[in-house]
């Protein structure tokens, strides 16, 4: 048992070492490949993946490298560019032996050659006179003529201020200076001040058709106003009052609003509204009128205004219904009504009594009319929907006052429509100044003369032409 133990364990040693010897005995080449290699055909042994093409083959050596190696040492020993200190001093060797005898060279001596030629005495102040002497020639001159720039801006500035005081005459041609729309409104002020001294400031050469044409034409750019219009408003007012209406149309209206006294007091809605945080101030010429500066919430959607406490309305349309005067118990015509504010305005006066018709001709408006009637609890309005012009056919002479608010071209209050400025003709004033007498006379046979306390007819409209005003009435 023992030998066989031993034998295998002898022949298990022989296997591991011959597989040890296996791993670093060369392997035998076949006899092709022997050939091919001794052959010299390296290519066909190494393939494609050969890194032979990379070598250079001794016949195909460049010597034109060895050569720069040869040519670079010779440049380390002997450079081609020298320095530039040697050229400095190469060049100044040459030019001090071209320089001619009799030449002066430039030095500390002679650095008077630098100063300025015929500079007057007068030129000099005093500070120059002081100066070191180690100031140089050119920073001399380039001081005196600073000094000459500040005298001739002082001597400038000292001829304006007289011409000025003197009154100079505003040159209307002097085109090259505008640029912007603030030079144009300068402009504007100075032909303003010609023409409102026209006798002491006028340019003899220059008549007052020709400021008033350049005024227009620097209103029409300005302003944003047609032709039309523009010459409407100067021909009505004088120059400054027709900028100062122009200037009024670019400011937003104020925001009013008109108490209902038929359901609360001015007193209590403005404390209602305050609390609210609203920003408001009573009207001082009306007892119904406050005028909001601002509101945290939207003014026309408080509780107070659903309830019909008040009716958002401008106060100058206050002023119609203040000057009609309607008494308690009296019969009223309202002959354009809507939207209704004063129409609930003459109802309130009225306390609710007598009996107010509230007439417009366009039917969709009269929605308006009818909600603003219920809202403010108005009961003693009828709402008609008639030409005015044909009114007086059904209730002659049975009113004891009448309100005529008539449409109008709005030309008073173009801040709220600013299209106005370039959409009203000449056209348009002509046809609504027919229309507007024609509703006067319905109003007037529409009045009862002989009426106790009445026989009032109050015109008004939103516009400032004497066409659609004076010459209606």
């Amino acid at each position: 048992g023992k030998r066989r133990r031993s034998s295998l364990v002898e022949s298990k040693t022989k296997k591991q070492k011959l597989e040890k010897n296996d791993l670093f005995e060369e392997p035998e080449f076949e006899d092709e490949t022997v050939e091919e290699i001794k052959g010299g055909n390296l290519d066909a042994f190494f393939g494609d993946d050969s890194d032979s093409d990379d070598l250079v083959p001794d016949d195909e050596f460049d010597e034109s490298a060895l050569n720069e190696m040869d040519v670079s040492d010779e440049e380390q020993e002997f450079p081609r560019n020298p320095p530039k200190s040697q050229l400095m001093d190469s060049e100044e060797s040459s030019s001090d032996d071209d320089q001619e005898p009799g030449m002066k060279t430039f030095s500390d001596s002679n650095a008077s050659w630098l100063k300025a030629k015929n500079v007057d005495a007068d030129d000099l102040d005093s500070d120059e006179e002081s100066s070191s002497e180690e100031e140089t020639a050119i920073e001399k001159r380039a001081r005196l003529q600073d000094a000459k720039i500040q005298k001739l801006k002082a001597e400038a500035e000292a001829e304006l201020k007289t011409n000025i005081a003197d009154g100079e005459k505003f040159d209307l041609n002097q085109d090259e200076d505008i640029q912007d729309l603030q030079d144009i409104q300068r402009r504007i002020q100075e032909i303003i001040g010609v023409l409102n001294n026209f006798a002491s400031q006028r340019d003899p050469e220059t008549s007052r058709q020709e400021y008033l044409a350049k005024l227009k034409e620097d209103l029409e750019t300005v302003y944003g106003y047609n032709e039309y219009l523009t010459e409407l408003f100067l021909n009505l007012f004088s120059p400054a009052e027709a900028v100062e209406f122009f200037e009024a149309n670019e400011v937003p209206r104020p925001v009013t609003i008109r108490t209902n006294t038929l359901k609360t007091r001015r007193r209590d809605l403005a404390q209602s509204l305050i609390n609210r945080g609203v920003n408001l101030d009573p009207i001082k010429w009306s007892k119904v009128g406050l005028q909001v500066y601002d509101s945290q919430v939207p003014i026309g959607a408080t509780p107070e205004y659903l309830s019909g406490y008040y009716m958002l309305q401008g106060a100058s349309s206050f002023l119609p219904v203040m000057t009609l005067a309607p008494l308690e118990k009296e019969k009223v015509l309202d002959m354009c009504a809507a939207p209704g504010g004063k129409t609930t305005y003459i109802s309130s006066l009225m306390n609710n009594t007598g009996v107010v018709f509230a007439n417009d001709a366009n039917k969709a408006r009269t929605k308006s009319l009818v909600a603003n009637i219920h809202r403010l609890g108005v009961k003693n309005t009828v709402v008609t929907n008639y030409d005015g012009r044909k009114f007086s056919s059904l209730t002659k002479n049975g009113f004891d006052r009448v309100l005529l608010d008539a449409p109008c071209t709005g030309l008073g209050v173009i801040s709220r429509d600013p299209s106005v400025k370039v959409s009203k003709v000449e056209e348009d004033v002509l046809k609504t100044s027919h229309l507007q007498k024609e509703l006067l006379l319905a109003a007037i046979d529409s009045c009862n003369a002989k009426s106790k306390d009445g026989g009032i007819i109050v015109y008004s409209t939103c516009s400032v032409t004497v066409e659609e005003n004076e010459a209606v009435v």
